[in-house]
């Protein structure tokens, strides 16, 4: 990573080239926004450290000129009565800032974790398909992101929050005997408003929307004494 860092006091440019070369960057310094701008006409930079207050223009000016052509990220370096100058900083587009005298771990944890963001943020959306989780189990169809139940032929059935909850509880932990304690703490991470003994009725519910013969279930079915195991295979589409 090129970090370029701009500072009209030589000792600190010395610092921040020594530094920053130890931690394994490559790392151009300017003393002025003249020589800031030429370096950055030349090899792609990856992060701006620049002081405000350059002899031969305002720093300001330069974080305003990087914000305007490109997405470099930029942290400024100020002193503690540069505070309106910070703070218009920041508002012109700086990813972050550090106080002088500063700490040179400090400055290097911040530029971590400024590239860190950026890179997330560089980082392609994926699509609705993508994030979609879709399940199937016996004829059935769940859509664990739309919270949609459909059929073999398509139809879809209605569940309410608490059925869906449960189900889906039930689909990411099949063939495992569930008591009523785990199904309650299980819909409670799923969004699910669901309380005590319900649970036998939500059961009742969901067995008459996907069972063939509710009385006889196939799906999800009664360990007497254990609680509900889900007894269906599931993948995932």
């Amino acid at each position: 990573m090129h970090i370029l860092a701009v500072d009209d006091d030589e000792p600190i440019r010395e610092l921040l080239a020594s530094y920053l070369a130890g931690e394994g960057y490559r790392v151009t310094t300017a003393q002025d926004t003249a020589s800031a701008r030429q370096a950055l006409d030349g090899d792609p930079v990856d992060l701006v450290v620049c002081d405000l207050r350059l002899p031969d223009g305002d720093g300001l000016g330069l974080v305003r000129q990087i914000r305007t052509e490109s997405q470099i990220p930029v942290i400024i370096l100020s002193s503690k009565d540069q505070d309106v100058d910070r703070i218009v900083g920041l508002e012109l587009g700086a990813d972050d800032y550090l106080t002088k005298p500063f700490n040179p771990r400090e400055l290097l944890a911040r530029i971590k974790a400024v590239l860190r963001r950026v890179s997330n943020d560089a980082r392609p959306a994926r699509s609705a398909d993508e994030l979609r989780a879709v399940v199937q189990f016996a004829n059935w169809e769940l859509d664990l992101t739309a919270q949609r139940l459909r059929g073999q032929e398509g139809r879809e059935v209605e569940l309410t929050k608490a059925e869906f909850g449960l189900l889906a509880a039930f689909v990411k932990r099949p063939q495992r005997v569930l008591t009523r304690d785990q199904l309650l703490d299980l819909t409670r991470v799923d969004g699910a408003e669901v309380f005590d003994r319900s649970i036998d009725v939500l059961i009742l519910r969901l067995r008459r929307k996907i069972e063939a013969n509710p009385k006889e279930p196939r799906i999800i079915k009664t360990e007497r004494g254990a609680g509900y195991v889900f007894d269906a295979k599931v993948r995932t589409v």
